[in-house]
């Protein structure tokens, strides 16, 4: 353990960080299996209230993805490959369709 009074705060912060950082993962990684779920239901059974159920989920994934993006949690590579794949996933089940959020 850390004697310095600096070196005590930075662990307290490091501490801190991780929390904040394991909290974003984990809303972002349970979003996008949300999302995941509502495209393989509309793929199972395609209406406009699937799509619709679609469509906000993936708002909702998009929107924690930028967040985490935006407060260093994720790198900005990483947040756009994960919002690729999550359109990807949607096109190979409704090519026609248009999937920008």
């Amino acid at each position: 353990m850390a004697n310095i009074k600096s070196a005590i705060k930075r662990v307290q912060i490091a501490e801190r960080n991780r929390l904040r950082n394991k909290s974003y993962k984990s809303a972002v990684r349970t979003l996008i299996k949300k999302t995941l779920g509502a495209i393989d239901r509309y793929a199972a059974n395609p209406s406009t209230e699937a799509m619709q159920e679609v469509r906000q989920q993936m708002s909702l994934a998009y929107s924690k993805i930028d967040k985490s993006v935006k407060r260093g949690v994720l790198h900005i590579n990483n947040g756009a490959r994960k919002k690729s794949r999550l359109v990807k996933a949607l096109r190979r089940v409704e090519p026609t369709q248009s999937a920008a959020s």
